[in-house]
């Protein structure tokens, strides 16, 4: 369980505290709008109305004890950025900023943030990747060049063994688990059969993925 200080409680916002209450950590929740934070009152510990961008009120919260910061804030980036910075001089651990756009990552990081997380972009590409494919049911992104995708099984593939298609050695892939009648199955070796209707979840560098299942 770690201590997180989520500012900003828009959309956004409000999306990461439901999940970080669900995955019970503790969150201490700030913004300016009253509405807001009465909206997010039942699923965090603490909660506070007031201004980020407000060096003593910032400084009041104890910055430096949360395990993370995350800087939420998505319609200002004056004070997105203000905030990053004031976070980072008051000895916030982890900084991570909310950002729309390549220059403001860019300005964030300068100013503070650890680590910049792209809400719009990110779920722009999900969207893409997954609904531009019948064959695609999800797909996560851990860098620029390597990935995570959920795929059906190839027809090809069906009825052989993942040892006899040596789909390492072939196509520069690893096939991590499966999914069978909507349950995933990660004991999987060289002689786990592929079967109709399975899913796989394939870990590799895009290029590879993409060249493998004609992306």
């Amino acid at each position: 369980m770690k201590s997180i200080l989520l500012i900003g409680l828009g959309r956004f916002g409000r999306h990461i505290a439901y999940k970080l209450s669900e995955l019970h950590h503790q969150v201490m929740a700030i913004d300016k709008e009253e509405k807001r934070v009465d909206k997010i009152m039942h699923y965090v510990v603490n909660a506070h109305i007031g201004d980020a961008t407000n060096y003593e009120f910032l400084h009041s919260l104890g910055v430096n004890n949360f395990d993370v910061c995350i800087v939420a804030i998505g319609d200002d980036f004056q004070s997105s950025l203000v905030t990053t910075s004031y976070l980072k001089e008051l000895g916030a651990k982890k900084v991570v900023s909310r950002a729309a756009r390549d220059v403001q990552a860019k300005l964030l990081l300068r100013n503070g943030a650890d680590e910049i997380v792209y809400p719009e972009k990110q779920l722009a590409n999900w969207t893409a990747i997954r609904y531009s494919s019948d064959h695609i049911f999800d797909y996560i992104e851990l860098s620029d060049e390597y990935a995570i995708f959920e795929i059906s099984v190839p027809q090809n593939w069906i009825g052989k063994s993942i040892g006899r298609l040596d789909i390492r050695k072939k196509y520069n892939i690893n096939i991590m688990a499966l999914k069978q009648s909507g349950k995933m199955n990660m004991n999987i070796s060289s002689s786990t059969e592929l079967c109709n209707g399975d899913t796989m979840l394939v870990l590799g560098d895009m290029k590879s993925i993409h060249k493998c299942f004609h992306i």
